[in-house]
């Protein structure tokens, strides 16, 4: 895999992840999320349009079309693990942003990740 095969990868689980952290924040803006039935689409319009969230699934929107110049480049079998990645940095943000705990076995789990995604980019 070369450099901006890599860096096409990186920068699609970034949004990916970005869009994630977003989308979490914009449930904590919403608290509990609760769908009112007697006006559904004023409901969704509510959740659809949170900053948050909507930034969200812009992230996740432009992230399809990156993912998209990855995999025109790189086997699906290659790319596709680097997805977790975006887990690892989830995990780290998640404990920094929203006070998550990152416990020893999430840790040996991120670990084991890790070292799953370096031997899969080499392979």
């Amino acid at each position: 895999m070369n450099a901006l095969s890599l860096l096409i990868i990186l920068v699609g689980v970034g949004l990916n992840a970005g869009g994630q952290l977003l989308l979490k924040a914009g449930a904590n803006a919403l608290k509990p999320l609760e769908l009112a039935w007697a006006h559904p689409v004023l409901s969704v319009c509510r959740i659809v349009f949170e900053p948050h969230i909507f930034a969200g699934l812009v992230c996740y929107v432009i992230s399809v079309g990156v993912w998209l110049a990855a995999l025109s480049r790189v086997p699906v079998s290659v790319a596709y693990p680097m997805l977790s990645v975006g887990y690892v940095v989830n995990a780290f943000a998640a404990y920094y942003l929203f006070g998550e705990a990152l416990s020893g076995l999430k840790l040996a789990g991120i670990g084991v990740i890790i070292i799953g995604v370096v031997l899969v980019a080499r392979a």
